[in-house]
């Protein structure tokens, strides 16, 4: 089954597969599936033809995939341009939200350790 153009994996249940769709998660998946009267643990397998097209439809209200992660970086864009705190935060790729940096914040920065012994590759003690 596709949607979105993403191919939804069979051998999950319909809840967690529909979440392989950017922009649904867990939440909307299962108000997805409550509000189409479907059950939740379903595999994809299992679907008629006409079940996969109201799932379809549903899902097409909302933004997901190539819109959505567009208007995100559109957003991203808009705070750098106007020099944001956030847009500032977003071009020094430091954390934007607040969290601290003396320690942590590999995530965004990437795992770059700048201080003296790391990195170094151990020499051979004869």
């Amino acid at each position: 089954m596709r949607i979105s153009g993403i191919t939804l994996p069979e051998n999950k249940r319909l809840e967690i597969a529909l979440t392989a769709v950017y922009g649904v998660g867990r939440s909307r998946a299962k108000m997805i599936i409550k509000k189409l009267a479907l059950d939740e643990g379903m595999k994809t397998t299992k679907l008629t033809a006409e079940q996969e097209n109201l799932i379809r439809r549903e899902i097409e209200i909302f933004k997901t995939e190539g819109d959505l992660k567009r208007e995100t970086q559109q957003n991203i864009k808009r705070l750098k341009d106007i020099k944001a705190y956030r847009g500032i935060r977003h071009i020094r790729h430091l954390p934007v939200r607040g969290q601290r940096t003396k320690t942590n914040s590999r995530t965004v920065r990437g795992n770059v350790r700048r201080t003296m012994g790391s990195g170094r590759r151990k020499t051979e003690k004869t």
